[in-house]
């Protein structure tokens, strides 16, 4: 019946007219003269006949097995108005891409001091020295003590605060960068003025690209991009290599800037995740990379292949990293909620007898720090609260309740014996002695 006529059982056939021996489609019957389908179709041995292979001899033209069949089409092109949706599409694609990339960003700077330099024509990036403390040397408290009260609270952002940072020796100045899209500038504890919301703050809009700023006037130096998303970067610490910077990427990748002539100059490019944190090792030949492939990778600087490895089934992601102060460990926070020790020189072996456990991070990324003379371990956690460990026994010593949000990051300064600093998602950032 799939033919649209069938063969009328009831009738005998060879008495009565052949067209009075169907039932459906009589016309189309008497057409294909009574054949089913069976019989139509092309059989089953029949085979597709292909182009003449030509003579052996003729190497140009010989295609021996490799012949195409009679009816094979090489490929199909769309009609006219298939063609023509395609191009409005594109073109649609195209003409937003242009409008993404040529929307300028909107940036301002605010300085928050009555003057940018003093009598004396200094910066407010100039290391004071009258402040009690030495704030040059790279000298350490000879005791540390835990932090027991706050006393001190920096307002200005509008939403959760993401991360601090303090100025690299001296600790004079607090950088801080927010959900809001801002970028402040405040003083620390060593140069605390209560009165001084922040030094100054720069508002930035930018997408899948990195920015430079100057410190001192607030101004976009220069503005790096490979189209990704970047996760961290960090430069070069060494003197003669301040040009370069690595970032790690969203595409699995860490490139390397000169920032001189804005070129990429290396690709790091064995993650099989998106690049969390990077942290210089080993008198800064080295660099630790962790990512969302819960690995830990050592690279040596300029050479884009690890010559370390370490990946084990129990090990989850970690997406924040601190490096001891004497150089010999880092710390890094692991997704699963304790904090594992890594040593920072040769082997790279996790140090099972310091492992950190009690506060749950809940997929923070929450950083860890170390208490300048080594007692102590610092990391906030999900529920805002910030914990201190003693770096002996692994104990955990004291718990505070920091922020009514995640306590995404903590400080210890490192000029002071007790003084840390803390920010969470609630927008506050909060002095504690």
């Amino acid at each position: 019946l799939l033919s649209g006529y069938a063969l009328d059982p009831s009738v005998d056939t060879t008495s009565q007219n052949s067209s009075n021996s169907y039932i459906g489609a009589v016309d189309e019957a008497e057409k294909k003269k009574g054949l089913t389908v069976f019989e139509v179709g092309p059989k089953k041995h029949d085979k597709r006949k292909k182009v003449q292979g030509g003579e052996s001899d003729d190497i140009d033209n010989y295609l021996g097995p490799w012949a195409k069949y009679v009816d094979e089409k090489d490929g199909a092109k769309p009609s006219e108005e298939e063609q023509k949706e395609l191009d409005e599409i594109t073109a649609k694609r195209q003409k937003k891409g242009r409008n993404e990339e040529e929307a300028p960003a909107e940036e301002k700077t605010i300085l928050h001091v009555k003057d940018a330099y003093d009598y004396q024509g200094r910066s407010y990036l100039h290391v004071p020295q009258d402040v009690g403390i030495n704030l040059r040397t790279a000298d350490i408290p000879d005791k540390c003590y835990l932090p027991k009260k706050q006393i001190h609270v920096w307002t200005g952002h509008t939403k959760g605060v993401s991360a601090i940072r303090l100025f690299p020796v001296s600790g004079h100045l607090l950088l801080s960068c927010s959900m809001d899209c801002k970028i402040k500038v405040r003083n620390t504890p060593a140069t605390l003025t209560p009165d001084l919301p922040a030094c100054t703050h720069f508002a930035y809009q930018l997408r899948n690209s990195l920015s430079m700023y100057s410190p001192s006037t607030g101004q976009c130096i220069s503005r790096f991009t490979n189209r990704k998303v970047p996760y961290c970067v960090k430069f070069n610490p060494d003197e003669d290599k301040q040009n370069l910077f690595v970032a790690g990427m969203s595409d699995k990748k860490i490139v390397q800037w000169d920032a001189r002539t804005g070129e990429v100059v290396q690709e790091y490019d064995r993650h099989l995740g998106a690049v969390n944190t990077i942290t210089f090792v080993d008198e800064n030949r080295r660099f630790v990379s962790t990512s969302d492939d819960k690995s830990l990778r050592v690279w040596e600087w300029d050479i884009p292949v690890d010559f370390k490895y370490i990946a084990e089934p129990s090990m989850h992601s970690m997406p924040a990293v601190t490096l001891s102060p004497n150089g010999k460990w880092l710390a890094c926070q692991s997704m699963d909620n304790q904090i594992l020790i890594f040593g920072a020189q040769n082997r790279f072996r996790l140090n099972k007898k310091k492992i950190f456990k009690g506060h749950m991070v809940a997929g923070y990324a929450c950083q860890v720090d170390f208490s300048p003379d080594m007692s102590y371990v610092v990391s906030g956690d999900a529920d805002g609260k910030l914990n201190i460990w003693d770096w002996k026994t692994t104990k955990l010593y004291h718990r505070i309740k920091a922020h009514d949000k995640v306590c995404i990051s903590a400080l210890w300064h490192p000029h002071e014996t007790s003084k840390v600093i803390t920010c969470g998602w609630d927008g506050l950032i909060k002095l504690w002695d």
